[in-house]
């Protein structure tokens, strides 16, 4: 009896199809991020989902974006009380290491994420359960809806900016001038990523938008080449 064909391995093709096809176009660039070192102005805190795809949206290449992903796009307190994370590492390291000019949190529709937190996960994903707990104060007192969950998913990503805003490093950094936040969310069925923009105190369309986001805080104002903090209260 003859043997069957084993299936090809997909990954494995793929892998050699990287290094044989994509590396030689690109080896000068992957050898001098070795001989430089890595210098990315952007941090990219963004979904696990697979539906987003960092450098596909950016358009970025090797080198230029640090990212980290989790599920639902959340940050952790500055303050410990969710615990020690990998998502704080990185932060940490992207500001205070690679000096990192602008950080984007980028949320996105039909987020499972928000969708679990709404409708529970099951009993035996422990940690699943205490990761959603960071997604809790930007839900709504509704029932699960396609409403809710949009607005929902806008409302996390803003939740996650303020929360950077607490991390010491990130919040100098801004006061200076030295680092910008972004809140994005992406449309995934439209192909649209829309910008939170904190002077219209909404999210705007990419393709109408005059900025590529403003986090909820304006910390400085340029006045004859000076720069100084904004009162609180100021803020819109």
């Amino acid at each position: 009896m003859k043997e069957a064909t084993p299936a090809p391995d997909e990954l494995l093709l793929r892998l050699r199809r990287f290094h044989s096809n994509y590396f030689p176009l690109h080896q000068q660039r992957f050898q001098d991020l070795v001989a430089q070192g890595q210098h990315p102005k952007t941090l990219f805190i963004g979904c696990s989902d697979s539906r987003l795809v960092p450098y596909l949206l950016t358009g970025a290449g090797p080198g230029e974006l640090f990212i980290v992903r989790n599920v639902g796009a959340l940050v952790p307190p500055y303050d410990g009380s969710h615990g020690l994370h990998g998502t704080m590492a990185a932060i940490e390291y992207a500001v205070l290491n690679l000096h990192v000019e602008r950080v984007i949190v980028c949320g996105h529709s039909h987020c499972g994420a928000i969708r679990a937190a709404y409708e529970g996960v099951p009993e035996e994903a422990r940690a699943l359960q205490a990761w959603l707990k960071l997604a809790q104060e930007a839900l709504l007192p509704v029932q699960s809806s396609p409403e809710a969950l949009l607005r929902t998913e806008q409302r996390s990503v803003v939740l996650q900016l303020e929360r950077l805003m607490d991390y010491p490093m990130v919040r100098r950094e801004v006061e200076a001038g030295r680092l910008t936040l972004h809140g994005w969310h992406y449309v995934i069925e439209d192909g649209e990523i829309h910008v939170f923009d904190a002077q219209q105190a909404g999210f705007v369309p990419a393709s109408t938008a005059s900025n590529s986001g403003t986090g909820p805080y304006q910390p400085y104002v340029e006045y004859d080449g000076q720069a100084f903090t904004v009162p609180e209260e100021d803020l819109p």
